[in-house]
C-alpha cells in the first residue's frame, strides 16, 4: 500500500503539507477510505473527526469547496440561503476531478489544481482537537486541526446542516 505515497495527487498534497507548515505526516489506510465512516474505522475515530471536503457550483458558477465533519450530511439549501444564493448545484465526479485535481473518495482541501471560490468550513469540526482529511486518495489521510484547515484554506467557519 505505502505506493499510494508515490501517486501524483498524494504528492501534490504532500508538497502543499509542506508549504503549508502541516506536519501530518500522510497515512496510508489498508482499507479504503471512500467514506467517512469508512475513514472513521480504519483511524479507530469519531466519524465527526473526518473533514470531508465536497464540491458544489453556486448559480454564478463560483465553486464552492464544503469542509465538513463527517458526521454531517451537508443541507445545501441552508448553505445556499446563508450565502445568499436561490441554490446550490451538484457537480459530477469529472468536474471535481478536473477542477481540484482529485477523485472523489480522496478528495483534499489542499493541493488542488484549481482554487475554489468560496470555502467554507463546518464548525463542528471545532469539536475535535485532531480531525482528519483525505491525502488525494481513498487510502490516504493526514491529520489536521480545524484552526489549522481554517487558516491554511481561507475558510469561514458555518453551519452546514441541522443535526
Amino acid at each position: 500500500m505505502e505506493h499510494i505515497l508515490e501517486k501524483s495527487a498524494v504528492k501534490r498534497v504532500a508538497a502543499a503539507m509542506q508549504e503549508l507548515s502541516i506536519a501530518g505526516p500522510i497515512t496510508v489506510l489498508g482499507e479504503t477510505a471512500r467514506t467517512a465512516q469508512d475513514a472513521a474505522s480504519a483511524l479507530g475515530i469519531e466519524v465527526g473527526q473526518i473533514a470531508s471536503s465536497l464540491i458544489f457550483q453556486t448559480p454564478e458558477e463560483e465553486v464552492l469547496l464544503i469542509i465538513t465533519s463527517g458526521r454531517h450530511r451537508v443541507d445545501t439549501d441552508l448553505v445556499a440561503k446563508n450565502l445568499g444564493y436561490s441554490e446550490l448545484g451538484r457537480v459530477d465526479a469529472a468536474f471535481v476531478k478536473a477542477f481540484s485535481g482529485f477523485s472523489i473518495g480522496g478528495v483534499s482541501p489542499i493541493g488542488w489544481t484549481n482554487k475554489p471560490d468560496i470555502t467554507l468550513i463546518d464548525e463542528a469540526l471545532n469539536q475535535y482537537e485532531v480531525v482528519w482529511a483525505a491525502a488525494g486518495h481513498p487510502h490516504g489521510v493526514f491529520p489536521t486541526s480545524f484552526a489549522e484547515l481554517q487558516k491554511v484554506t481561507g475558510a469561514s467557519p458555518s453551519i452546514v446542516s441541522h443535526e
